[in-house]
């Protein structure tokens, strides 16, 4: 009797001290998964980009091509359904509700994860994952260890979910559960139909674009090197720039070699030019002009579009008021579309156009080179 007495009190404490453990892991994990989840919520068509740039470099390197090419059409649903298990899984965890099937999900979400981070640090083909949206950058070695961690956290949960005891009944629980499903949805679809509630983006208001296009203070530029190729009797062989040889070699080509690799050498805005119908840059111009204008930026046209008219009413309304320029990828489709004399439409580049635009169209009103306000066309109407 007397043995057995202290094993039944490790044993106990054991068990306390896992139960401790798996119900911090689950705070932790709930709470980071919600987080996570709301951050990206406020601005879904940032994660759908994101996704479509680890397709279109899976496609591009010959893997499951046709698949990725169909998957890239589908981010945005991806997106969504993305976010809201990311906060649905996370709620639902903190209940202690269903924990299971939660726990089971919330491991296999990790690994997808895991796997996308770790493809983020060691290819070196994308910059960032976007695990936090734009509002959160990390870089890669920080989510990868931060979803390392959380797997860890994860597997303790799946291996102790015994231990997780719900808060509320299963009744209460099932309709937090669903307040929870349906607030996530709700708040994606505002800010599909207006703007993100948080703007995090470089063409944020109060945002001074010009600025923001120069290099960042501190920039290290990037090292080249360069080797030149040339020929002789036919053997083609590399020379450096301090010995090239003889006139009886010919030459081939001269090749660029990244030697150093710079440091904060990427403005935040790097691509937003804007171009005439001459194919002529005119953004200094356009964003240096004195007073108040209006930029309208509209990625691309479709057939369904609803707003060609309030475009047209809009611009009548302003036009002697102040100067709107409409923006956009595809200039050859607005000029068929608004046959509007006077109207000056000009080119940029549709990435450009994605980050500063998330719904189509995105008014902005600007003096100078500042971001003055920045509207969704279902508010400016």
């Amino acid at each position: 009797m007397h043995t057995k007495y202290p094993i039944i009190l490790i044993t106990k404490k054991i068990r306390n001290d896992m139960k401790t453990l798996v119900n911090i892991a689950r705070i932790l994990v709930g709470c980071l998964f919600i987080f996570s989840g709301l951050v990206k919520a406020i601005d879904p068509l940032g994660l759908a980009y994101k996704m479509q740039e680890f397709f279109e470099v899976w496609a591009g390197e010959g893997f499951m091509k046709g698949m990725m090419l169909w998957l890239n059409e589908q981010a945005l649903t991806f997106s969504l359904v993305m976010i809201t298990l990311e906060v649905v899984l996370g709620v639902a965890l903190l209940l202690g509700w269903r924990t299971k099937m939660v726990s089971w999900l919330l491991l296999l979400l990790m690994l997808l994860f895991t796997f996308l981070t770790s493809y983020v640090l060691f290819s070196g083909k994308i910059r960032a994952c976007g695990c936090f949206g734009d509002c959160i950058p990390l870089t890669p070695v920080q989510t990868f260890t931060k979803d390392i961690v959380l797997l860890v956290l994860v597997l303790l949960i799946l291996a102790g979910r015994k231990y997780i005891r719900p808060l509320f009944s299963n009744t209460i629980n099932a309709v937090l559960f669903l307040i929870s499903l349906f607030g996530v949805l709700a708040l994606q679809w505002y800010v599909l139909k207006h703007l993100p509630v948080k703007d995090c983006l470089p063409f944020k208001v109060g945002n001074n674009i010009l600025e923001l296009r120069k290099m960042p203070k501190g920039a290290v530029p990037d090292k080249f090197d360069y080797k030149f190729v040339y020929k002789k009797n036919g053997e083609s062989k590399e020379f450096a720039v301090s010995a090239l040889p003889d006139s009886t070699w010919e030459f081939v080509e001269r090749r660029q070699v990244l030697v150093e690799k710079g440091k904060n050498n990427i403005p935040l805005i790097n691509d937003f030019v804007l171009k005439t119908e001459n194919d002529n840059d005119t953004t200094e111009a356009i964003l240096n002009q004195p007073g108040e204008y209006y930029l309208v930026l509209a990625k691309d046209f479709n057939k369904e579009a609803k707003w060609y008219e309030g475009f047209k009413l809009f611009y009548t309304k302003n036009k002697g008021v102040l100067p709107v320029f409409l923006v956009t990828s595809d200039p050859a489709a607005a000029k068929k579309i608004f046959a509007i004399p006077g109207l000056v439409i000009l080119s940029c580049d549709g990435t450009a156009i994605k980050t500063a635009a998330r719904v189509n169209p995105t008014l902005f009103l600007m003096k100078g080179p500042v971001v003055k306000e920045k509207k969704a066309f279902i508010d400016f109407r």
